[in-house]
């Protein structure tokens, strides 16, 4: 039995301190690993020696800064994780290692007005075709990050209202994935999950305080502040979709008029153009022709630019982010809506907050919430276990918040 304070718990600290390390950043090399967790350039090549002697991380050579190094991954074969991504009319699922590598990953249709019941057996079996197409033993699952678009209450784990899946409003959807695939599932709304999966993998990497804007049938913002997803007591921080921006405007879902959604989210944008475009258009089809040169597509966006950038600002004016990602379709539209984003905040912005700020496309795409919901599993890993687990042949997962 170790005991607190004895060199043999303070051993097993630091062999854990660096394995959360790797595990959050994917891969790092031994001086980053140093810089990282505070420990000597010694401590840290002799841990990394004994977590690959005992098969827990892989070592392979690099360059940094001109000058050789060596990368150090969580091992490939030491489990996987599974994200899982509800959106308005898809479910995307991906399959990847500890070592941030995505094994499989697909999308299929969902049809918005399924029961969460219907959903759910679809995931299942989505999750069920990849498993098998990886061939990975599903005993390696460590944990599951599920996606979903509406408030998560951060206590109960219920659903709030959405008018995105009105047919899932109050369902526990950690709780339900959970009893079908019986392993550890974690949840979270689409945009902090869009928020962490460019933080890990795209436009994100390296910041610390950032904004991820994602706009589609709602409109919604997941806050990262000093290096961690914000959620609020409630679970409703971000939803920067119904900040008031004139209160003589449409009526909105939430019963407030001039939310900055009635002004930017597809449904309220689409039936400007649909006199002249027809009734089929999509904003997918919008940012396609306004790149095109279409003019009132072009008008469409840059004005949804505006109203965003105004949002944006208030965000500055209160928690002067050094990054906001835009995601969403609309992010392919570049500078036709980046533009007039940044006009809007240099405009409203205090100056000092306006001047820090970098607006950039998501680098993600589409795939940005799912890929945070596998960031989401590697996250909320237990270090300990993982050891433990190694150490056996097995992969068993506990629970701490992500930090």
């Amino acid at each position: 039995m170790e005991t607190p304070g004895s060199q043999s718990s303070l051993h097993r600290a630091n062999l854990e301190r660096v394995v959360r390390a790797v595990r959050l950043a994917g891969s790092l090399t031994q001086a980053e690993i140093a810089r990282t967790t505070g420990l000597s350039a010694a401590t840290v090549s002799n841990i990394v020696r004994e977590l690959k002697d005992s098969g827990t991380v892989e070592v392979t050579p690099t360059s940094s800064g001109g000058r050789r190094a060596r990368s150090v991954s969580l091992s490939g074969d030491a489990g996987i994780v599974i994200g899982v991504d509800f959106g308005h009319t898809h479910l995307r699922v991906a399959v990847g290692n500890l070592a941030h590598q995505v094994l499989a990953e697909e999308s299929e249709p969902l049809d918005v007005d399924a029961s969460s019941t219907q959903g759910f057996d679809r995931a299942e079996q989505l999750v069920s075709r990849l498993i098998e197409a990886t061939g990975v033993d599903r005993a390696k699952i460590a944990g599951v990050g599920l996606g979903v678009p509406g408030p998560i209450d951060v206590e109960s784990g219920t659903l709030g209202s959405t008018a995105i899946l009105p047919g899932w409003t109050g369902t526990r959807p950690a709780e339900e994935l959970r009893g079908r695939l019986g392993v550890p599932v974690h949840v979270d709304n689409d945009a902090n999950l869009g928020a962490l999966g460019e933080m890990v993998w795209g436009s994100g990497r390296g910041v610390r305080d950032l904004a991820y804007i994602k706009v589609a049938s709602g409109v919604g913002a997941g806050l990262v502040i000093s290096g961690k997803i914000y959620r609020g007591p409630g679970g409703t921080a971000g939803e920067i979709g119904h900040i008031t921006l004139d209160e003589s405007g449409p009526v909105c879902r939430c019963g407030n008029r001039g939310c900055l959604e009635t002004f930017t989210a597809a449904r309220y944008v689409l039936p400007l153009l649909q006199p002249s475009h027809g009734t089929d258009l999509t904003m997918e089809g919008v940012v396609r022709l306004a790149r095109d040169g279409d003019p009132g597509c072009r008008r469409v966006i840059a004005d949804v630019g505006r109203h965003i950038g105004s949002g944006v600002a208030n965000l500055c004016n209160l928690l002067n982010p050094s990054r906001v990602v835009l995601g969403g379709d609309l992010a392919e539209a570049g500078e036709l809506v980046l533009g007039p984003i940044r006009e809007s905040v240099g405009r409203y912005a205090i100056p000092s907050a306006a001047r820090q700020l970098s607006v950039l496309p998501g680098a993600l795409g589409g795939r940005a919430e799912v890929l945070g919901a596998l960031a989401l599993a590697l996250s909320e890993m237990g270090d300990s276990t993982l050891l433990d687990g190694t150490a056996t042949g097995s992969l068993a997962v506990a629970g701490p918040a992500f930090t």
